[in-house]
């Protein structure tokens, strides 16, 4: 499997970039997260002056075998439905990337339809639809490495038109069932307390969602290494989105982490490669049970708390204004030596 060279970044500028945002015009500490922010991304990029450069939200959209065992709220061909919203302009995640001035990219891993050469998409699907992974793998080895090649290479594309920025989003239903899985498999949390709503099941539906999560992980026969969990559970829009975080940390880029599945996603990345968590700013906290409990499990201070379920990127997307004000405070504030201020503090 395809590794990446990825380096923790030197903190040897930490004090430095610390010492320059003490001198800003301000009571030591008084802007709180943003401060901290700013030492994270002047870190990852070196720089003492750091900068954000041409945003993009890159979503990856398959479908996954499972959902005929009911385990989502939502019918399956919505997944194909979407792909023509977003396409067309409409999605949640259309209206957040035009607001902050995002690229938005739509990729077809593995949706379960037939585009043609439809203009907008890019088409890298491996095959329509994942296996049911209640009976056994979701994908063979060859198609999960594909899957991450996949995601490495919309990074690559990202990073030659210049983004040192990035989010990732998702679009595929059953998805929240192959993150809880992950999930459970990952941080050794009870499978009950991984399992939620998804797209908007009741109690009943959770319940029986649960059962067949339940089945799928007891009858799983792998070697339980972090590679085969992905392939035995994942969708390929997860496993792309995993990979395609591993190449924007090899890239020096910031990874602005969305909701419940690509939290799921950075948490399997980093199974892989744990230094790609240094490169990772925490969007939100989202509504679906377990996102609370596997950011814990990772450490995450998310940036915001505002009952988001959607997924896309929406969250990450939402959360971007507040990394934009770390970045400029650390340039434009004055320094009290500039502004001929005393030093109050």
């Amino acid at each position: 499997m395809r590794t990446f060279n990825i380096k923790t970044p030197d903190k040897k500028i930490v004090p430095a970039l610390q010492d320059k945002i003490d001198n800003l015009t301000k009571p030591k500490g008084s802007l709180g997260r943003l401060e901290e922010l700013a030492v994270q991304i002047g870190t990852i990029q070196q720089s003492l002056s750091p900068v954000l450069r041409t945003p993009q939200n890159i979503v990856f959209a398959a479908d996954h075998g499972v959902v005929v065992e009911g385990v989502s709220f939502s019918a399956p061909e919505v997944t194909a439905q979407q792909i023509y919203n977003f396409l067309k302009g409409g999605g949640g995640i259309n209206m957040f990337a035009r607001q902050h001035h995002f690229i938005l990219k739509v990729v077809d891993c593995g949706v379960n339809a037939d585009f043609g050469d439809l203009p907008g998409l890019i088409h890298r699907k491996i095959r329509k639809s994942t296996d049911n992974y209640l009976y056994g793998p979701a994908m063979t080895p060859e198609e999960m490495e594909r899957a991450i090649e996949i995601g490495a290479e919309m990074v690559q594309l990202a990073y030659q038109e210049g983004t040192n920025i990035i989010s990732f989003g998702e679009l595929g239903m059953a998805n929240t069932s192959a993150s809880s899985v992950w999930m459970y498999f990952f941080t050794g949390i009870p499978l009950k307390e991984c399992v939620g709503a998804g797209s908007g099941l009741d109690n009943q539906g959770i319940e029986h969602k649960y059962q067949v999560l339940k089945r799928a992980t007891d009858n799983y026969q792998g070697n339980g290494t972090a590679e085969d969990i992905l392939r035995w559970f994942g969708g390929f829009e997860m496993v792309a989105a995993a990979g395609g975080m591993l190449q924007a940390a090899e890239l020096g880029m910031t990874i602005i982490i969305d909701g419940f599945i690509m939290t799921n996603c950075i948490l399997a990345a980093s199974k892989l490669h744990p230094e790609v968590l240094e490169y990772c700013v925490f969007g939100h906290q989202g509504d679906e049970a377990g996102h609370k409990s596997v950011l814990e499990a990772l450490h995450a201070k998310p940036l915001l708390n505002l009952g988001l379920r959607l997924g896309e990127g929406t969250g990450a997307i939402c959360a971007y204004p507040i990394i934009e004000s770390a970045i400029r405070m650390i340039n434009e504030m004055s320094s009290f030596k500039q502004a001929a201020v005393t030093k109050y503090f």
